[in-house]
C-alpha cells in the first residue's frame, strides 16, 4: 500500500535579509521585507520547514503556511501582514 509523498525541503542560508530555501533542484529566497513573519523567529523555527505538498509549504514552530507560489511570484500575492517587527 503506497505511503504518502514526502518532499524534502531545506533552509540552506539565513542573514539578516532572509532566508534562502531549497525545494528539489530550485532554490528561494524569502526575503523578510516581503516575509515578515520569519524575522522574529528563531534559527530552528525557520530551519524547520515542511513541504506536504508541490505548493505548500509549512513552518510548525512559527505556525506559518505558505504557498510557494508566493515566493517564487510575491508580487501575485500583494498582502503583507501587519505583524512585521
Amino acid at each position: 500500500m503506497p505511503g504518502t509523498t514526502t518532499l524534502a525541503a531545506e533552509v540552506t542560508h539565513i542573514s539578516k535579509h532572509g532566508f534562502w530555501l531549497l525545494l528539489a533542484d530550485e532554490e528561494l529566497l524569502v526575503p523578510f521585507d516581503q516575509f515578515p513573519w520569519f524575522r522574529k523567529g528563531t534559527i530552528e523555527q525557520v530551519s524547520e520547514v515542511q513541504w506536504p505538498t508541490p505548493d505548500h509549504l509549512y513552518w510548525p514552530g512559527l505556525d506559518i503556511d505558505l504557498s510557494v507560489q508566493s515566493i517564487r511570484n510575491p508580487s501575485s500575492f500583494p498582502l503583507v501582514s501587519g505583524a512585521a517587527g
